[in-house]
């Protein structure tokens, strides 16, 4: 209790004192995109020091020919894949950000209305989508994710649509269909453990978090297909 209590006010006190340095980092993308990764790399510091939170990442084994590969070998973070991760906790979130290159989300739209933290999400290119619009809003916004994998970025979507708690199942929304079918792209799913460890809601609890990178899926994958290589294994 005491633990928690002292990394969620140290983590409160350490997001106001970013907030003067993230309003005049928006002058700039890239200086914007500088200051988020380093505010982030704080969070995950803090969580290690105070919260006793460490965190390691799986690749897929892959052989040719019978001699093994690197261990990250089966993995596209060249902005050609869909990056489709279980989402547990803001500790993901951090992880995924810095340890995939040129990466951007899609969000909620509220959550670019936030002020200073909302305004420094859209300038580094996260794209806010409006759920209640569907069909129409999807084509628009499939449009705006290729012109940024063109340019070398990579896409991050939660599928799950929220975070959940862990052993928590929920159906996959079918947006992430609608885009690896439009664009052409193999989907890379992401299982975590992160929510035992950095819960929505509850205790934190020292340990090491796990991020495990499956191995691709093809465009045509259903969802089925999709949730079991993303939850084979997470919490």
């Amino acid at each position: 209790m005491l633990r928690t209590i002292i990394f969620k006010t140290t983590l409160g006190l350490y997001f106001i004192v970013w907030t003067p340095f993230l309003f005049l980092s928006l002058i700039s993308k890239k200086i914007c995109r500088m200051a988020v990764l380093a505010e982030t790399r704080g969070v995950l510091y803090l969580a290690n020091k105070i919260g006793g939170i460490k965190y390691q990442i799986h690749y897929p084994p892959r052989e040719e020919n019978g001699i093994p590969t690197k261990p990250d070998a089966n993995v596209r973070l060249d902005g050609k894949a869909i990056i489709a991760s279980k989402h547990m906790s803001i500790l993901e979130v951090a992880i995924l950000v810095l340890n995939i290159p040129n990466s951007f989300f899609i969000v909620k739209r509220e959550l670019i209305w936030i002020p200073v933290y909302g305004w420094a999400f859209f300038r580094i290119g996260l794209l806010p989508v409006n759920r209640k619009r569907g069909q129409t809003n999807m084509r628009k916004l499939s449009e705006r994710v290729a012109n940024k994998i063109m340019n070398g970025q990579n896409l991050v979507i939660f599928p799950e649509g929220t975070r959940v708690k862990p052993g928590v199942r929920p159906a996959l929304r079918r947006g992430l269909l609608y885009l690896a079918h439009e664009l052409k792209l193999p989907i890379l799913p992401i299982g975590v453990d992160t929510g035992l460890y950095w819960p929505k809601r509850g205790l934190i609890k020292p340990g090491t978090a796990n991020v495990y990178f499956e191995n691709l899926l093809p465009s045509t994958a259903n969802l089925e297909e999709i949730a079991n290589a993303i939850n084979r294994h997470s919490a």
